[in-house]
């Protein structure tokens, strides 16, 4: 428009900002889009902060009645902030008693979008000299080379939260993603507030090639053991609610936390957990499910 108007001509009421449109705008647009589209598609929802519960819904039931593939929603609030804001966001005061500006992305508005920036949510958490932590092993399927979780944290508020984790291993076949993996969730960690929900997006994790069987239970991919290993590291050390009857020494929880080792009464399929390996060829083939270790 301004290629063919000019750069300094004024935008026509076609043009509006996310703090022009309603929930519902929001949902008409993506459902227009959608028929165009031959996978996934997304797009946030930006809903007041003081939207009632009933209106919160209906974003959700307009969304089904629509027919889109997904809908996701932000509400502004305490905890994670705001991510777009008509208004310099501040964060703590510093010694000099004034009010600091939070810092805003090194981005320019888009056309049209005088008037709202994006800015961070919270600054990053500082770090102490020294960090107390622990350092888990973890098994997975069919590789010699151990895995080893190590997670540090923080006291904060008399209590203790994780601050930063490093995934270490001689498999160098992990190496990429577990760097860039650990860098994403340690950066997490110092945004401080709720991160649990890390947890629960790594164990949701499915590995199309399959998971393993681990303490008895099916582990759906790599990505989900880590999440569970970081869990009970949260559980260990009193940041998540432990469950009734478990252990509260985190030192005591952190010596039974060799996840995915063999169970002592034989070996077992990593892909089933069924007790019916056999070697044919020269090879250790699952007699219940056919997984073999040279496949």
């Amino acid at each position: 428009y301004r290629e063919l108007h000019g750069a300094d001509s004024g935008l026509p009421d076609v043009f509006v900002t996310t703090a022009d449109l309603s929930p519902g705008d929001h949902i008409v647009m993506q459902a227009a889009l959608q028929a165009h589209v031959d996978s996934s598609i997304s797009k946030t929802v930006n809903v007041p902060e003081d939207i009632s519960f009933e209106a919160f819904r209906e974003v959700y039931m307009q969304a089904w009645d629509t027919g889109l593939k997904g809908c996701t929603t932000y509400r502004p609030n305490d905890v994670t902030g705001s991510v777009l804001s008509d208004a310099p966001a501040t964060v703590a005061n510093d010694t000099s008693g004034e009010a600091q500006p939070a810092l805003p992305l090194a981005a320019p508005p888009l056309p049209g979008s005088e008037g709202s920036s994006v800015v961070y949510m919270r600054q990053p958490l500082g770090r102490d000299p020294v960090l107390p932590g622990f350092t888990y092993k973890l098994k997975w399927g069919d590789s010699d080379h151990a895995i080893y979780i190590t997670l540090n944290d923080i006291i904060e508020d008399d209590r203790r939260r994780p601050f930063e984790i490093f995934i270490n291993s001689k498999n160098m076949e992990h190496y990429a993603w577990t760097v860039a993996l650990t860098r994403m969730i340690s950066a997490v960690f110092r945004r401080g507030g709720d991160v649990s929900f890390v947890v629960e997006e790594l164990k949701a994790v499915f590995d199309p090639r399959g998971g393993q069987w681990m303490e008895g239970r099916y582990v759906p991919s790599l990505l989900a053991a880590i999440g569970g290993v970081i869990e009970k590291h949260m559980l260990a050390t009193g940041f998540l609610k432990r469950p009734a009857g478990q252990d509260g020494d985190p030192v005591l929880l952190a010596q039974r936390m060799t996840i995915g080792e063999r169970p002592t009464g034989g070996s077992s399929c990593p892909r089933c957990g069924e007790s019916a390996p056999v070697y044919q060829e020269g090879c250790a083939t699952c007699l219940s499910c056919g997984h073999s270790k040279c496949s």
